[in-house]
């Protein structure tokens, strides 16, 4: 009888292992860390403690150059608790991979920012606790809206840029006794550049808790003296459309209806330019435009139907007019990533 006395389990390689959440906050990890992290890594951590969650088709828009690449340098920053990672379970199909801020990547941005780990607030349990939350398609959503906008601002011939972008909780920190909006953005391109405040419909809601909103929005205008327009972006051209008669008729009754301005869009239109993203031409302001005016607009064109709304160049890039940041938080951090070393090999 032939048999083979070594069990298949030896066979293998060792599974690499994780630090403990323990292990990944002493000075020896730490120590370890400042060896191995890039200044691209250190971004991608800041914007998952801002954004909160990314997945893998997101955060290769966001700053790798193809998949491969990202799924490499992920499972490191995964193995070295800088991010951690879930997938969500879906009846049909396989959800890509999802990242969130781990406890060795919140304690290397505290420490950049000199601050103290526990002044960040952040909570393991809280980051990875998102795979169980029922806002996490929404939150995706967002993040998949403004992923897509600075790919394309990442192209190699880009016209336009992202130049800010505010999470949600960052705006509730702002605005949240008057009206959360889901994110803050500034789009820049050409002699153009617009802020906007984007609600991210996931037609869950009741519309008339969608045109509701439009009161906060002319509250904070009214406050702050700054007009700033609200984008709609909504699933389908049938909720658009239906959509846009009750925004109308909020819009309609409110003192000032020119400190709101107001354009809606829908992810099913059809495409009309070889890419299809948010800065393409699918914006349809309100009240709906003449016969004779083209229907929809790009989005650096919002910033010429609306002229009042033209931000201040003194006003620096990363920084909205709306407000600063305490001291004892973290700066947004800038939507595109930190230029790539060149390496050249040498004789």
């Amino acid at each position: 009888m032939i048999t083979n006395p070594t069990p298949q389990r030896a066979l293998r390689g060792h599974l690499p292992t994780r630090p403990t959440p323990r292990a990944a906050t002493t000075g020896e990890h730490h120590a370890a860390l400042a060896a191995h992290l890039t200044p691209r890594d250190r971004w991608l951590a800041r914007m998952c403690f801002e954004h909160r969650v990314f997945t893998t088709h997101q955060i290769v828009h966001l700053t790798y150059p193809s998949l491969r690449a990202a799924n490499h340098r992920l499972r490191e920053l995964y193995l070295w608790r800088v991010l951690d990672r879930f997938q969500p379970f879906l009846s049909c199909g396989t959800a890509p991979m999802h990242y969130v801020l781990d406890i060795a990547g919140a304690t290397a941005l505290a420490h950049e920012d000199g601050l103290p780990p526990k002044a960040l607030g952040y909570r393991h349990e809280a980051a990875i606790g998102l795979a169980h939350s029922l806002r996490l398609a929404h939150t995706i959503g967002v993040n998949g809206f403004f992923a897509t906008l600075v790919a394309t601002s990442r192209q190699p011939h880009a016209t336009g840029q992202l130049t800010a972008w505010w999470s949600e909780t960052r705006c509730a920190r702002h605005f949240g006794d008057l009206v959360r909006p889901d994110a803050y953005g500034r789009w820049h391109e050409a002699d153009r550049e617009l802020e906007f405040f984007l609600e991210f419909d996931f037609g869950t809601e009741a519309l008339s808790v969608l045109a509701s909103k439009l009161t906060g929005y002319h509250q904070l205008a009214t406050t702050t003296g700054i007009t700033t327009p609200v984008l709609v972006w909504l699933p389908t051209t049938r909720r658009e459309a239906t959509a846009r008669q009750a925004l109308a008729q909020a819009h309609s009754h409110l003192d000032h209806p020119d400190l709101v301005p107001v354009a809606t869009s829908s992810a099913d239109l059809p495409r009309t330019e070889p890419t299809n993203t948010p800065a393409t031409s699918r914006w349809l302001p309100l009240p709906d435009p003449a016969p004779r005016r083209p229907g929809r607009l790009r989005l650096a064109d919002l910033a010429h139907r609306w002229p009042t709304t033209a931000t201040p160049h003194t006003t620096p890039a990363s920084t909205p007019r709306h407000g600063t940041e305490p001291a004892t938080t973290l700066a947004p951090p800038s939507p595109l990533p930190p230029p790539q070393p060149a390496y050249r090999i040498t004789p």
